[in-house]
């Protein structure tokens, strides 16, 4: 329970921090920070998909097609598929499969 709450805690944290670079218009370190964000809540379907918003916003910003279609694509498949089952590790952007897990990211790992 204990690193739930912690897990919860970085979620925003990392997301604050995408958006403050975002402001900056430092799209790709953004977009690391959201995928951070995306890997830390997507159990929780409410954060899975606000992750997912997010990146959707960067790749609006940057024009990247890939980026914007893939993201309404997982906007809407968090939404239905978050409380049966998630890919555990999956950063959440359109250069990944949405169904692949991948290994967690080293600085995330003491959350899970």
């Amino acid at each position: 329970m204990i690193k739930k709450q912690y897990r919860k805690k970085e979620f925003y944290n990392q997301l604050a921090q995408g958006k403050h670079l975002l402001k900056k218009k430092e799209f790709k370190l953004a977009f690391y920070h959201f995928e951070n964000a995306h890997i830390l809540g997507q159990k929780n379907t409410y954060r899975h998909t606000l992750s997912h918003f997010w990146m959707l916003v960067v790749g609006l910003k940057t024009q990247n097609l890939k980026e914007i279609s893939g993201q309404i694509i997982r906007i809407i498949a968090s939404i239905i598929i978050t409380p049966f089952w998630v890919p555990t590790g999956n950063s959440g952007g359109a250069n990944i499969s949405a169904i692949k897990s991948i290994p967690l990211r080293k600085e995330l790992e003491k959350f899970f």
